[in-house]
This record gives C-alpha cells, sequence and structure tokens, in this order.
C-alpha cells in the first residue's frame, strides 16, 4: 500500500512538472513600454491586453487600475504601467490598447508572439491636448483609501494617479466608530506625502473630512473637505451617528471656521448632501462645491444653479471618495511648471475652475476667463467662444445661461479623437451667470434627466461643467427672489428637522447648531428686503 502512495505521489510531482512546464513553454517575456508619439519619451499609462479571440489577458506583472473586490467591470480590464516592464503573456497574437491620462488618442497594437520566447513592443501615444502648455492643473480634492496593506496602498498613490495624469492629489483624514481601523490613507504623514510627491512628480495634500450624520450612513448637517490643513480639527467626525458616541452639538461651521483661520481650503462634499451647505454657502465660508465624488445622487440643477441664481458665487469641484474609481478631476490655470497644494487651492477658491472625467472644456466670455466678472451699464451683447475635446465621442456640448440651455453643438471627430466648437453672440438682457458643459447625465426619480451619456473607459458616465463666467448689469448681480426664499424655507425646514432629530446635553448646544441656519436666514432676507 505505501508502494502505491509512493508511485502517486511521484506521478503527481511529475505532472505538476509537465504542467509548469507547458506553462512556462507558452509564455513568452515582453518588454513593454509607451512613449510619447513627438518626444520619443516614456510615458506612463493604462494598457489592456486580449489574445487572438477577443478574450482578455490578466498580466500579473503590472499593478491593477483596480484593486477592490467585486463584480467584474470595464475597470478590471485595464493595467498600469510607470515605466519600461518585463511581463509574462501568452505566446500568440496579443492586442494591446493602451493611453495615458486624458490627454492622449487611444492607441491599439498588435503583436505575434508564437513561438517566441521573448520579445519587446513599444507604443507611441498620440497627444491631442496638453493640459499644462494650456496653464491648467488638475486635482482630485476628495480620496481615502481602505483595507490595503502599506505596501498595497503605497503602490496605489506611486503608480495610479501618475498613470492617469493627475497633477495634485489631496489625501484626507477621515474616522468612523471601528471602521477607521481599515483607512489605511489616516496612516500617511505629511513626511509620507512629501516623499510620495518626490517619487511621482505629483503634488500630494492633506485633508480632512469633517462630518454629521444622524445615522450611520443617513443624511446629518452634512460632509465639508478641510484640504491643506496645519492640524486636525477635532472632533473629526461628530455624533452618535457616525462615532456611536458624543452629542449633535457641534455644527461642522466650526470646523470650517477654525480650518480656514489656520489657511485650509473649504470644500463643501457630496453634492447637496447635508444640511448646513447652504448657511455656510450664504455667509461664504465655502470656497468651493464638489459634485459627483463618490455618488450620483444629485445634479446640477439640484446643488450648483441653486446656489448661483440666488446669486451666491460657487466654484466648481470634483474628487473620488473611497478610491480612484473614475478619472474625475478639476482643473485650474495656475501659470506654473510646478505647482503645490496651496497655490492649486488659491485658483480654486477663486473660481477659475472646471470639472471633467473625459473631455477638456475651453470658455471665454467677451475675452475673459472662467470666474471673471464682466460689468455692463446696461444690456447687450457678449461673444461666446467655447470649446470641448476629448479621447471619446462626448456626442455634444452645451451653453447654459443661469442654468437653461442657450446654445447646443455636435461633436466630430477629428483624427483619434473628438471636437465640438462653437462661437455666437449672446444677448444679455440681465445680470447673469454663463458656463459650458457637458449633457447632464441621469439622476434617479428625476424625470429630466433620464437620457444616457456615454461611459469613460472605466465605465463612468462623462461629465464636465465650467465654473461660470458671471455678468453683471446695472451695477447688480443676479438674484432670483424665488430661489432665494427657496433657500430660506429650506433653512427652516432644517431646524424643524433638527429639533426632532438632535440630540444634545443641554440648551447651550443646541443654540450654538441653530445659530448657524439663522444666520443664513438672517442674510438671504436682508438681500431679499
Amino acid at each position: 500500500m505505501m508502494r502505491i502512495f509512493v508511485g502517486c505521489g511521484c506521478f503527481l510531482i511529475l505532472g505538476i512538472a509537465l504542467v509548469a512546464g507547458n506553462r512556462l513553454n507558452d509564455e513568452c517575456d515582453l518588454t513593454l513600454r509607451l512613449t510619447d508619439s513627438e518626444t520619443g519619451q516614456p510615458v506612463p499609462g493604462l494598457v489592456r491586453f486580449k489574445d487572438g479571440d477577443g478574450k482578455m489577458v490578466a498580466v500579473s506583472e503590472l499593478f491593477p487600475r483596480d484593486v477592490t473586490p467585486g463584480v467584474e467591470q470595464l475597470i478590471d480590464h485595464w493595467s498600469v504601467l510607470v515605466q519600461p516592464t518585463v511581463i509574462k503573456v501568452p505566446r500568440g497574437k496579443l492586442v494591446i490598447d493602451a493611453f495615458f491620462g486624458l490627454e492622449t488618442e487611444r492607441a491599439t497594437a498588435s503583436i505575434d508572439l508564437t513561438g517566441k520566447t521573448e520579445s519587446s513592443l513599444t507604443i507611441p501615444l498620440k497627444f491631442f491636448y496638453r493640459a499644462t502648455q494650456q496653464g491648467y492643473k488638475s486635482a482630485n480634492t476628495h480620496l481615502h483609501l481602505m483595507k490595503l496593506t502599506r505596501d498595497v496602498s503605497d503602490r496605489y498613490l506611486r503608480e495610479i494617479p501618475k498613470a492617469d495624469g493627475l497633477d495634485v492629489l489631496f489625501l484626507s483624514y477621515l474616522e468612523r466608530a471601528e471602521a477607521q481601523k481599515d483607512y489605511i490613507s489616516n496612516r500617511y504623514t505629511q513626511a509620507d506625502l512629501n516623499e510620495l510627491s518626490r517619487q511621482t512628480g505629483v503634488a500630494f495634500g492633506n485633508g480632512e473630512e469633517h462630518r454629521h450624520n444622524f445615522t450611520a450612513q443617513g443624511q446629518g448637517f452634512g460632509h465639508v473637505m478641510l484640504l491643506d490643513i496645519k492640524q486636525l480639527i477635532l472632533p473629526v467626525s461628530i455624533g452618535q451617528g457616525i462615532m456611536k458616541t458624543g452629542t449633535d452639538g457641534l455644527p461642522v461651521q466650526r470646523g470650517i471656521d477654525q480650518a480656514r483661520r489656520d489657511g485650509a481650503t473649504t470644500i463643501w462634499c457630496h453634492n447637496a448632501w447635508g444640511l448646513e451647505d447652504v448657511p455656510n454657502l450664504v455667509s461664504g465660508r465655502i470656497h468651493a462645491l464638489n459634485i459627483f465624488d463618490g455618488n450620483k445622487l444629485s445634479s446640477y440643477k439640484d446643488s450648483f444653479y441653486r446656489y448661483l441664481n440666488a446669486g451666491l458665487r460657487v466654484p466648481f469641484s470634483t474628487g473620488t471618495d473611497w478610491f480612484m474609481y473614475d478619472f474625475a478631476r478639476v482643473y485650474v490655470p495656475t501659470g506654473q511648471a510646478a505647482v503645490t497644494p496651496r497655490t492649486w487651492l488659491k485658483s480654486l477658491a477663486a473660481g477659475q475652475s472646471y470639472i471633467t472625467n473625459g473631455p477638456f472644456l475651453e470658455l471665454r466670455v467677451a475675452g475673459r476667463n472662467l470666474g471673471d466678472n464682466i460689468k455692463l451699464d446696461s444690456p447687450g451683447e457678449v461673444e461666446i467662444v467655447a470649446r470641448a475635446i476629448g479621447r471619446l465621442d462626448f456626442e455634444r456640448i452645451e451653453f447654459v445661461q443661469n442654468g437653461k440651455v442657450v446654445k447646443t453643438q455636435a461633436s466630430r471627430p477629428e483624427q483619434g479623437h473628438f471636437v465640438a466648437e462653437m462661437r455666437l453672440p449672446l444677448s444679455v438682457t440681465g445680470s447673469s451667470w454663463l458656463a459650458l458643459r457637458l449633457p447632464p447625465q441621469p439622476v434617479k426619480d428625476d424625470p429630466e434627466l433620464t437620457a444616457p451619456v456615454p461611459l469613460n473607459e472605466l465605465g463612468q458616465a462623462l461629465f464636465a461643467h465650467t465654473s461660470p463666467v458671471y455678468v453683471e448689469v446695472g451695477g447688480r448681480r443676479i438674484f432670483d427672489r424665488t430661489m432665494a426664499e427657496s433657500l430660506v424655507v429650506e433653512m427652516e425646514q432644517s431646524i424643524e428637522l433638527i429639533n426632532k432629530l438632535g440630540q444634545f446635553a443641554d440648551q447651550e448646544e443646541k443654540s450654538r447648531v441653530l445659530s448657524v441656519y439663522a444666520e443664513g436666514i438672517e442674510i438671504l432676507k436682508k438681500q431679499l428686503q
């Protein structure tokens, strides 16, 4: 019996050796590199492999673009290539797609490795747009990572932002009872971020997501990013809903004010999520507003457009929250070859931004730029010059005035990318805000937003929108009384909800929270008068 088992073991070992040998014999060592087609210089990027039958080929030597488990999606097909690398691929026909960030056309290369043990391939990438040459730098303003080892997290931050073509990335601290033990991004010090900046050429900035919920995932006072902070604003998260301890006795406005005193930049998170967005925007405490940073639950008209029509100036911003599942970013002009998180944030706060996860946007109104204020003594005409340019077909652009579409222009193919351009005289009869966008993506339960929009390579709906150019006529900025009145009603309803749901240690805590809304109501009522 022992001899039989020994014999079986020998056959098993021999079988394993034969399989391993066959697998090695079926593989080829391919040296793969990406280059700039104009300069020949190496560039990082994303790559995707298919065999001769069109089936996806996994490559273990490269870092995956997506590290989160779950159902297969488009992002899972892509890997990161930051430098020339030797990879093991099947012998036979191979098709490789590649691109860098948002700036190059997609390149496709075919190679036949039949019978080869080693080979090399260089894929030149054609840039159709160079944002830096236009004076623009991009950033993701909202990012956390969790459930990764430190080694995997380090590689994620070294490779993906670089391959995605980001210039600035804010990695922010976040707290939630029990779950925060898995928040690997909380463990990065300023020294760690400085080292990542040195290694990658991407400027890493710090931050904190300061927030309150009434329940674990439900709405509360809201979430706000505090970026480029000198110190953590404590408590980072407020109330039992998130931390399972304490009261609801601190408004997020307290943290906003402390961060601003320290020179930090404040960005409201998650579209119009939370109760404190309106009073903090009305009182001028928020530098910019994030949309689509982690969810698509809202739309432009339900967030930005309400505030803009009520006369507020709100720069557009965006990020990705948990992991970089999208190319979402915000561009601002810096006028500098090198940029720091602080100088970038200064341009964002000035309202000179546009957001995108695909095409680049350009807009000039009467020769003026995004965030500028144009003053007309009386109604008149201004010239609009606008353009969008992207790798994928975004189908059309829309020029909007006070949230209403004034002009559309279809995209057209141009070599390996797509372009849409418009030039028109615009009659301005009253104070306005003007912007350029892609058609809005669908929003659940909104009958006005149901039309599908194209997806990018990571499977995310394309979006792009500029911050406004403002036009004052007769010395007055736009002020929609009906919208302002609705914001007052919203703050009054927030007071009622807080009285119903809030848990306070004493009347002083309650008064401290409700005073935030009283101030916002008073500001708008004075304007209404």
